[in-house]
């Protein structure tokens, strides 16, 4: 990953999440990083009177705002970091085109879900972006501050695996993170041992992630999110990796109850991978 890109809406949640880029980004040879802002147009008062919309005078405004944050920023980086601004109603559309034109290779998003309110209003944006499979999506809780990772935890559900996990992408994450490597899957259907199917899988799995040494956990815990958090205490895990599905994984990890346990209160950061 070379070019990353990190939606700024000038709250605390998506400044960490700038400063969490410039740091993942700083050992990165030709590293670029965008900050991002989508602004709405304005027509109208409070009070429903028309006022001009001078889309170029609130750009250069958003423009030089970000410039700030970018002097502030690259104090801390060796990556080339430029801004952009755009006038759009839809912020998931005009940053899907932004990735897409400009082969973008990840992007960095801030979450927050001190409470429901907020992650309504704040952690919404977050997990659109993942639903849309655009890239790569690293998701920065409020509180976290960039470690060099030494182990990173991929979850899986260990069902089809050759269908469902991007060997590639994940390959290419791997490399780039260059941390002992855990795989865990967490089932309440698990007993003393996993059955013959989840071995099976197991084996597709491990074929395609051999060079970086995989250690395997299973898991027959009923809470999902008290398991991985269990293990990612006991394991000093530093970034969980996980591959969102349009059925059971993302309906399991970012749309349930789960999500709360993961996304909106885990402590470090989360690697969405898509294909």
């Amino acid at each position: 990953m070379r070019k990353f890109i990190v939606p700024v809406d000038f709250s605390e949640t998506s400044l960490n999440a700038a400063r969490y880029a410039a740091a993942f980004a700083n050992d990165v040879k030709d590293a670029e990083i965008v900050l991002y802002n989508v602004f709405d147009s304005i027509d109208a008062g409070s009070d429903g009177t028309p006022l001009q919309n001078d889309e170029d005078g609130r750009e250069a405004v958003i423009e030089l705002v970000l410039n700030g944050l970018r002097g502030d920023i690259s104090k801390s980086t060796n990556a080339h970091i430029s801004v952009a601004a755009e006038e759009d109603g839809n912020f998931v559309d005009s940053l899907a085109r932004y990735v897409r034109h400009h082969e973008i290779d990840a992007i960095v998003m801030g979450i927050t879900g001190a409470t429901r309110l907020s992650q309504i209003l704040m952690g919404s944006n977050t997990l659109r972006v993942v639903r849309r499979n655009i890239a790569p999506v690293v998701i920065v809780p409020p509180d976290a501050k960039f470690n060099p990772a030494k182990n990173v935890l991929l979850i899986s559900d260990l069902k089809e695996v050759t269908r469902t996990i991007p060997e590639v992408p994940l390959k290419n994450v791997l490399g780039f993170l260059q941390a002992k490597l855990y795989v865990v899957n967490v089932d309440s259907a698990h007993y003393i041992e996993p059955t013959d199917a989840y071995k099976a899988e197991k084996n597709k799995l491990d074929e395609m992630v051999k060079e970086f040494n995989p250690e395997y956990s299973f898991m027959r815990l009923y809470d999902f999110g008290d398991a991985i958090d269990a293990f990612v205490k006991d394991n000093n895990i530093d970034i969980i990796l996980t591959v969102p599905k349009n059925d059971s994984m993302l309906s399991n990890v970012f749309k349930t109850t789960h999500t709360s346990k993961l996304a909106y209160h885990s402590h470090i950061p989360i690697i969405a991978i898509h294909s």
